[in-house]
């Protein structure tokens, strides 16, 4: 039974398998790869999804819903035809119409499905997005994160070239930011930024806004069909500028009837706050992933708005680069193959077995721990930074702090703020410890995250105690928990216990012993740079650490190798 990878897209979503070596995009009924992501309610209660709901948006605009993905995680009811639907509901419907096309084409029942979501989404618009799926009879373990999705696209699309890059996804509803670092077949985030309240519908609505402004008309005071009719116009305007400057939009209903020429300085200045509001994001990813756009080596713009000559223009000058080409066929495309190549990883499809995509943790998990200047406002120890790579498991030491002590409970934390009574808390557990002087019973506690939220906690004491505690999403069935627990374990095994690192340390310790002086000196000490890298326990900073060594082990070996030969024809060696 096939999986699929789907875009779930503020405008338009998609679908695509991993088929063949490649993902694929998968066309809808009418042979479109683009379903636009709009629901509507025929007049005798037929929901209709996509292309025939788009083109009721005008005459219908009562009965018809777009744009709710920006609603997801919320409890707004949208009223169409005098039914009441929740977001997660609306995306239902356009994820069961992706699924039924997937099933036409490729001959298969579909059940299972990876789905992609913007970086910043936060707990509540993930689940809303699982349960749209659950609605749509999809079962979806794995969201992926938009720009992940993108850059792994550009990764195996033929221009992934190792180096750091930024994915600039503007969609229709809604802007991704993420600083992406590529590495051998380790794909890592290092830093996400996003802004859930611009996309393309508002270069759209502020186009609008501004023909009425200079053509004597008021947005505001126009009834919704003629404004959905105006809106429309400018879409259609936006879209062909991307081609031809200027062109002329023109509205008439038979009670309004303008026109103007538009051209994309005339877009340029009218949007100008939006154009504006792109770049925060891009600094906060750059910011938090301790990176300038200097050392970018390349910028990918992604999301069906990127397809706009003034926003790419726009996004290169503010990074100080040269003009970027659409280099990428169909930006709008990407995040969905991106998702089809997550949907051939979870199948562990053999050709894809040696990928390894990471994503980050966007806020800080921890423990709270004495404050001795105020003991009852507890300060919280970080145990997973924010930012730090998923999945990931990661060790903090603590200790007794009172003569005695029987017990010690930890409080689980979420948050960046420095007093725990202003983070959230997520749960406690309590290990149990013989009574012995404060600060002699050493006890390690052990975080472990993974991509889809699970979070495992345990406490370790001496004598063998133990204390353990779960977290996990709302919607995971215990089958689902006691599965992902059991894939968990492969995370505590640390990383200089795994059978590649173990034998580069093999071959780092049987150089270090047949060599002295400097040599011996450069071979102990790339040894210790490699095992500290390994105590990070992050796959991108390994495998980067990892070729470094192997480079430096060859030369010695080489070099001993030469040696060898000199000293068979009877040369000193060094």
């Amino acid at each position: 039974m096939a999986i699929i990878g789907i875009d779930l897209g503020t405008t338009n979503s998609l679908a695509a398998v991993w088929k063949d070596g490649e993902s694929v995009l998968i066309p809808n009924a009418a042979g479109d790869m683009l379903t636009p992501s709009v629901v509507s309610i025929d007049e005798d209660g037929t929901i209709l999804v996509g292309q025939a709901a788009r083109d009721r948006l005008i005459a219908h605009p009562e009965k018809t819903a777009a744009r709710f993905k920006r609603d997801m995680g919320t409890r707004k009811e949208i009223r169409l035809g005098g039914r009441a639907f929740l977001p997660e509901e609306l995306s239902s419907f356009v994820l069961r119409r992706l699924k039924e096309d997937a099933e036409v084409w490729l001959g298969e029942p579909v059940t299972e499905a990876v789905v992609s979501v913007p970086a910043y989404f936060a707990e509540p618009q993930r689940s809303a997005t699982k349960r749209a799926a659950a609605l749509a009879g999809l079962k979806v373990e794995r969201l992926v994160n938009e720009p992940s999705a993108a850059a792994l696209a550009g990764r195996l699309g033929g221009d992934g070239a190792e180096g750091l890059c930024l994915v600039f996804d503007l969609g229709g509803g809604t802007l991704d930011v993420s600083v992406v670092e590529r590495f051998e077949d380790v794909i890592g985030v290092t830093a996400v930024s996003g802004d859930a309240r611009l996309g393309g519908r508002d270069f759209d609505l502020a186009m609008a806004r501004g023909f009425c402004q200079d053509c004597g008309l008021d947005l505001d005071t126009l009834s919704p069909r003629q404004q959905e009719m105006v809106v429309r116009q400018a879409e259609i305007c936006k879209i062909a500028l991307s081609a031809q400057d200027p062109v002329i939009m023109a509205v008439d209903d038979g009670q309004i009837r303008a026109s103007l020429s538009l051209s994309n300085e005339w877009m340029i200045r009218k949007c100008a706050a939006l154009f504006q509001r792109m770049l925060g994001p891009v600094r906060r990813a750059l910011l938090d992933a301790g990176s300038s756009a200097g050392e970018l080596d390349e910028l990918v713009m992604v999301g069906g708005s990127c397809h706009m000559p003034s926003v790419r223009g726009y996004i290169a000058r503010s990074l100080g680069r040269g003009p970027i080409p659409d280099g990428m066929a169909r930006p709008d495309t990407a995040v969905a193959l991106g998702a089809g190549i997550c949907a051939g990883m979870k199948a562990r499809a053999p050709d894809l077995r040696d990928l390894v995509l990471t994503d980050v943790c966007p806020f800080t998990l921890g423990t709270d721990v004495l404050n001795r200047a105020e003991p009852s406002r507890p300060l919280l120890a970080p145990v997973i930074e924010r930012n730090s790579a998923l999945p990931t498991s990661k060790v903090a030491h603590f200790t007794t702090t009172r003569d005695g002590q029987e017990q010690v409970t930890f409080h689980i934390y979420q948050g960046e703020r420095r007093y725990c009574e202003d983070d959230a808390l997520l749960g406690e557990l309590t290990l149990d410890v013989p009574p012995a002087p404060k600060g002699s019973q050493p006890i390690q506690v052990r975080f472990t995250y993974d991509i889809n939220g699970l979070l495992e906690v345990e406490a370790v004491g001496t004598e063998g105690r133990q204390a353990r505690l779960v977290l996990r999403r709302g919607d995971m069935s215990e089958e689902e928990v006691r599965r992902r627990l059991e894939e968990l374990k492969a995370l505590k095994l640390h990383p200089r216990e795994q059978e590649i690192d173990r034998a580069l340390c093999a071959r780092g310790e049987r150089l270090y012993a047949v060599t002295v002086g400097e040599v011996r000196k450069l071979v102990g000490d790339t040894l210790d740079l490699f095992q500290e890298q390994l105590t990070s326990q992050e796959p991108l900073r390994i495998a980067k650490a990892r070729r470094k060594v192997e480079g430096i082990f060859d030369q010695v070996e080489s070099w001993l190798g030469d040696a060898a030969l000199r000293d068979d024809e009877g040369e000193d060696l060094p």
